[in-house]
């Protein structure tokens, strides 16, 4: 039981994260350190060996670093860094290539997408401030989104999600 609890746990977490993303521009923390706390018994439950568990840790510490890099030169906002870290803590390298990819082809279609939204005329927008924030050009984007569907695609690829179901 415990298994399918901690199984769904990064589906849930990632639905929110992009959830909260899209409607407030922001990512809370809590996410990510949910995610964090919850990674040694996933692990663990997905029979992983402790050089394993290590690894896992080293790819969630790499994708920060990286993270950090690119919230100094403002690409990347500080949620969707430790976002993206949480999530290379549960995939490891092993996935880490093919889950940026998908981020980045995510993250186009989220830029098309957008793009497009923004040049709608305001008038015609509905009158919630949410809606006028992922107008604004001067906002930025909700890449929690990107970062998300990216992580729900890859997750059920990962060893540890098939660890978790067996």
């Amino acid at each position: 039981m415990l298994s399918y609890f901690v199984l769904l746990l990064l589906p849930a977490a990632m639905a929110f994260a992009g959830a909260m993303d899209f409607f407030t521009m922001t990512i809370p923390n809590r996410i990510s350190l949910v995610l964090l706390a919850c990674f040694p018994i996933a692990a663990l439950l997905a029979g992983f060996t402790p050089e394993t568990i290590l690894m896992h840790f080293g790819a969630g510490l790499l994708i920060l670093a990286i993270g950090v890099v690119m919230f100094s030169f403002g690409w990347l906002g500080g949620g969707d860094a430790k976002l993206m870290a949480a999530v290379a803590l549960w995939f490891g390298f092993e996935n880490l290539i093919v889950y940026f990819a998908w981020v980045a082809i995510a993250g186009g279609i989220l830029a098309c997408i957008m793009l497009l939204y923004r040049r709608l005329p305001a008038k015609l927008l509905p009158g919630k401030e949410w809606a006028q924030r992922l107008h604004d050009n001067d906002k930025g984007m909700p890449y929690g989104l990107a970062i998300a569907a990216a992580a729900m695609w890859i997750y059920p690829k990962t060893a540890l999600f098939k660890g978790l179901m067996a």
